[in-house]
């Protein structure tokens, strides 16, 4: 009988072995073996990257003879370094135009030597998310063809272009400009109204010199120099650019008021911060062997941030260019008192003619949104004399005060962007402008905008002390673009006008989510969008003088382009998703399958452009006989603000299952997927879900790859946190269930499904949340590996340490998915 039971056993499982299909298995490498591999295809990807073009800008020459009309200068090729083209002057209708490009310095070494980045360049790069060196961004005057930027731990400038048409033999050598501060000069622009002078920030406050006659000034002096000194001027805090994607503090005014004299006055409209109230934070610092730690101001969600004011600097010159004067200038009332119930100042600029100074507001929610105008009046002189202040304040124009221009409210939240166009003023009490709103439809789109601008009745004190309201009526609102479609708005897009054609260029997803086209619609008659970029690709495009220029990449000889695929979702939104598809795929056979996840909102990585570069890891992936799928669920962005906004006050509770849903729709549809055998991996909001994916369907991912993960909400910044989450008393149930460091008790209990990497280093995503996270898995005695990076921030930087990443992955893959 027992003989017969187990007969009977055999033949069951052999029966159920015949149904499954054949699994293939990923042939298994030593570490050496795989460091090959990495070292190929690392090469490659930092060949095109350094081949990709960036920073354009287009210069029309002004001498018609020769065979050429237009420049085009960009950063680019291995040293980052500042290239240019020569656009010939007649081309053909539809043609596409392969330039080649030209040194423009002559034998400059962009890059310093390794390591010799200050602090606040380090930080910086970590916030723009800069991989290249050399020459990361240039500043450039149109009319003189002068180009400053910041190399070599130093300013440099050189000139190209402008009135007096091209210099011929270039390439050029550029010309250091050198200083009497001590420390890293930052974040140098080109004074539009008077390009001999320059600004930069040095040690937290601003400064200005002349390049013609060597003057150099300190115009700030918030920052006394102390350690941890709180105070900055002219400097965009941490939030701000990590969350606001704003990286500078300051903005010269765009022309310069000329005096009988001959002399000048310039402005600089500028950022006053105040972090004292904010919590500081320690982080390891590079210099290990010091064993120091650096101090940080960071704002963690429910906590203060910082206080910021908008000041003016007004600079006077002479007739021959000398500084003769230099004067503070503050607001006329505090700038709470103006703007009662502001937290972030997000956008900040000059009007076109300098009449205003203009500011994009958020209260701390980030629901409600003013557009505002600073007439340059509204501040006065800095002074501890009261009778002096007093004369000020009756200087005052009587008709002076702030408009409050546009406001837009939401119950979702408001995503900043940067498509702000203000035309001429053609008369005094009306403002006209171009405006992106996605709260009025749940869609990005354009309107033309006017707002009454006539001034209240009575003194500019009076209106404050009253609480005096400066909402502009709107006299017009007209649509520009409509549909369930996004104009791109966000991370630096921009629209272009043209006012004589009464033209409106921009970039949009109206034909798929899935491409960035160029269209084109009429200001003045809106009527029918035009797309003027060819289907099938997505574009990023540049326009001037009615060109279009884009950008192509080369791809690696093995790179097998991912395939593009969408599904109905059971939140009734349509997903869109690709996969690599293993490159040695065998018919009837199951691939392991490695889902890479980012998931959270402002990013969307399922488009139809090309992959390579950053995503050169997947293909090597795919080489190696993985299937790789990456899907964009809901919270993604380019979908509207109700997709997005699927994960207000709950991150981390709906991601899974619309990517669980997606890997499902893979399997049936291609099937090569093996579902039995699924890791889930990605970094930072990618790493968090990866711990999710662990979590909350440990039967659908064998194996989790968390990369600087957040683990606990309550420790990340306001700006970020807020948004999405409110803030914690409010939203108590959302932070608990969203913090994966609280819900350790639902991982696996068998070794080697868990790997946790983090940069040790990281001021983003503190260290603190793995560290955290790994306490509470301990105490439920759960299985984890970890791998710390000891010299890398939120993102790795360092070679080396990028390919011990990437050889950890695969060696982590092979041995146990």
């Amino acid at each position: 009988y027992i003989t017969e039971a187990l007969h009977l056993c055999r033949v069951t499982e052999v029966v159920e072995m015949e149904d499954v299909p054949s699994q293939f298995f990923v042939e298994k490498h030593s570490w050496e073996g795989l460091r090959d591999i990495i070292h190929c295809s690392r090469k490659y990807s930092g060949m095109i990257a350094n081949k990709a073009p960036h920073d354009f800008q287009f210069v029309q020459k002004k001498d018609e003879n020769g065979p050429h009309s237009h420049r085009l200068y960009y950063l680019g090729n291995r040293e980052n370094s500042l290239l240019y083209s020569e656009i010939p002057k007649k081309i053909r209708k539809e043609a596409l135009l392969v330039l080649s490009w030209k040194q423009m310095l002559d034998h400059f070494q962009a890059t310093p030597h390794q390591g010799a980045y200050s602090r606040e360049e380090e930080l910086l790069r970590e916030r723009k998310r800069l991989g290249a060196f050399g020459i990361t961004s240039y500043d450039y005057h149109s009319r003189t063809g002068l180009f400053l930027f910041q190399a070599s731990n130093s300013l440099f400038y050189c000139q190209d272009g402008g009135n007096n048409g091209f210099i011929q033999s270039a390439p050029v050598k550029p010309v250091e400009i050198k200083t009497q501060c001590s420390g890293t000069r930052m974040d140098p622009k080109i004074c539009p109204g008077d390009p001999n002078f320059i600004a930069f920030i040095n040690n937290n406050d601003l400064w200005i010199a002349n390049i013609k006659t060597c003057e150099e000034r300190r115009l700030t002096y918030c920052h006394k120099g102390l350690k941890e000194d709180p105070k900055s001027a002219g400097v965009a805090t941490f939030v701000i650019q990590e969350e606001f994607d704003r990286f500078t503090g300051y903005w010269w005014s765009p022309s310069a008021v000329e005096d009988p004299s001959g002399g000048k006055t310039v402005y600089l409209l500028y950022e006053e911060v105040d972090e004292t109230e904010v919590e500081i934070i320690h982080v390891p610092s590079p210099a290990l062997e010091e064993r120091k730690a650096d101090a940080y101001r960071y704002p963690r969600t429910g906590s203060k941030n910082p206080q910021a004011t908008l000041k003016l600097a007004e600079i006077k010159t002479d007739h021959q260019g000398r500084i003769v004067s230099t004067q503070d200038k503050e607001l006329v009332v505090p700038f709470t008192s103006l703007f009662p119930g502001t937290e972030y100042i997000a956008r900040v600029g000059w009007t076109s003619d300098g009449k205003f100074g203009w500011a994009v507001l958020l209260d701390r929610s980030q629901r409600k949104l003013q557009l505002v105008l600073l007439p340059p009046a509204l501040f006065i002189p800095v002074t501890d004399d009261p009778a002096l202040r007093q004369e000020s304040l009756e200087a005052v124009p009587s008709n002076t005060q702030p408009y409050i221009i546009y406001e837009e409210t939401t119950d979702v939240w408001i995503n900043v962007h940067d498509i702000f166009y203000p035309f001429i003023q053609t008369t005094e009490d009306e403002f006209t402008f171009i405006w992106v709103n996605e709260s009025k439809t749940g869609f990005s789109h354009l309107y033309k905008i006017t707002s009454l601008v006539s001034c209240m009745s009575g003194s500019m004190l009076t209106l404050i002390l009253s609480a005096g309201d400066f909402k502009c009526a709107i006299k017009e609102e007209v649509t520009l673009t409509s549909g369930e479609w996004e104009v791109l708005a966000r991370h630096g897009s921009k629209i272009w006008v043209n006012e004589a054609t009464k033209l409106v260029y921009f970039q949009g997803t109206r034909d798929t989510p899935l491409e960035h086209h160029l269209y084109v619609v009429s200001c003045e008659s809106p009527g029918d969008v035009v797309r003027l970029t060819k289907p099938g690709f997505s574009h990023s495009c540049s326009v001037i003088s009615s060109t279009i220029g884009r950008v192509v990449s080369g791809c690696p000889g093995d790179y097998n382009p991912p395939e593009i695929f969408d599904f109905p979702g059971k939140s009734g939104f349509q997903l869109y998703g690709m996969v690599y598809k293993p490159h040695n795929l065998q018919p009837g056979r199951k691939h392991p399958t490695v889902l890479f996840v980012y998931g959270g909102p402002q990013v969307q990585l399922v488009n139809n452009s090309f992959k390579g570069m950053k995503y050169l890891r997947l293909n090597t992936l795919a080489s190696l006989g993985y299937a790789v799928v990456v899907i964009d669920g809901r919270g993604s962005c380019q979908r509207g603000l109700e997709f997005e906004g699927a994960l207000k006050n709950k991150m981390g509770q709906v991601e899974i299952e619309d990517q669980v849903e997606g890997l499902q729709y893979v399997a049936e549809k291609f099937n090569f997927v093996d579902l039995s055998r699924v890791a889930i991996h990605g970094w930072s909001y990618g790493g968090f879900l990866s711990l999710m994916g662990l979590i909350q369907r440990p039967n659908i991912f064998k194996l989790a790859i968390a990369g600087a993960p957040v683990t606990v909400w309550m420790a990340y910044d306001t700006g970020y946190t807020e948004r999405y989450m409110d803030v914690p008393e409010n939203n108590q149930q959302g932070y608990e269930e969203g913090s994966v460091a609280l819900h350790v008790d639902k991982l696996p209990s068998e070794p080697n499904r868990l790997l946790i990497l983090h940069g040790f280093l990281d001021e983003n995503v503190h260290f603190f949340h793995t560290n955290f996270l790994v306490s509470q898995i301990i105490r439920a005695g759960k299985p984890y590996q970890l791998q710390v990076y000891p010299n890398e921030r939120h993102s790795i930087r360092c070679p080396e340490s990028g390919e011990h990443y990437e050889i950890m992955l695969l060696h982590f893959l092979q041995q146990y998915l």
